[in-house]
């Protein structure tokens, strides 16, 4: 699964890296040590004129739903179903969105009752985008929410000892056609695998990231 990231690279370098022809919420963005779920979290999708990037709400609230609170259940959506599943197979063929990142956290169980967790990331440090699927919710005064969910694989060589889980990281020459409307249902399968082990890093990192009140520097230094 992933439960919690950080994206805490420039403003201007993301919308770089990820060829943004249009940009909201700038004044909102701040270095995120500790992303955890309910919160608004930097995305990129596909506009009428070029990639668009602002904010989602982490965890999707499909449009059918009655009640918001489903988002906390809806955060992490598994591939093996996504066709399938009525809470993602419309906004699987029709909202696909980049979420931005430059690691994420996951957890494992080393002794008895203590959870250790660990920070996975590119050996160059580089930002990569995580696949995810959007949708708009409207609340019962009109509110609307847009909300995502980030999708998830099975467990690449470097994640298996922790977690049997982790999220999809799409290779740079495959966002495009993850964000494209276009793109047939059989080629979006296809690119979205367990990503290439060689091309990471982990190490344990402070028990406080357990806590998304915690969010600072020292929460990705090496223990």
């Amino acid at each position: 699964m992933c439960g919690r990231f950080t994206i805490i690279a420039p403003y201007e370098y993301i919308i770089d890296r990820f060829h943004v022809k249009h940009a909201t919420g700038k004044e909102l963005y701040r270095a995120n040590y500790n992303v955890a779920p309910g919160q608004n979290i930097l995305t990129v999708i596909r506009g009428n004129n070029g990639n668009r990037m602002g904010y989602l709400r982490w965890g999707l609230i499909p449009s059918w739903a009655k009640d918001e609170k489903i988002g906390y259940k809806l955060i992490n959506a598994r591939v093996e179903s996504i066709r399938e599943k009525p809470s993602f197979r419309d906004a699987f063929h029709k909202r696909r969105c980049l979420i931005v990142a430059d690691s994420f956290y996951e957890w494992t169980h080393r002794q008895p009752k203590e959870k250790k967790p660990y920070r996975f990331m590119m050996k160059t440090g580089e930002l990569f985008a995580m696949a995810g699927l959007w949708e708009s919710w409207r609340t019962s005064n009109q509110r609307v929410i847009h909300s995502c969910t980030i999708i998830t694989t099975e467990a690449n060589t470097i994640m298996q000892p922790i977690h049997d889980r982790m999220p999809i990281i799409l290779r740079k020459e495959n966002e495009a056609q993850w964000l494209d409307p276009t793109t047939d249902s059989q080629t979006l399968m296809n690119i979205m695998q367990p990503y290439n082990s060689n091309q990471m890093q982990a190490y344990e990192v402070s028990q406080d990231v357990n806590s998304p009140r915690h969010n600072a520097p020292y929460l990705i230094e090496k223990l």
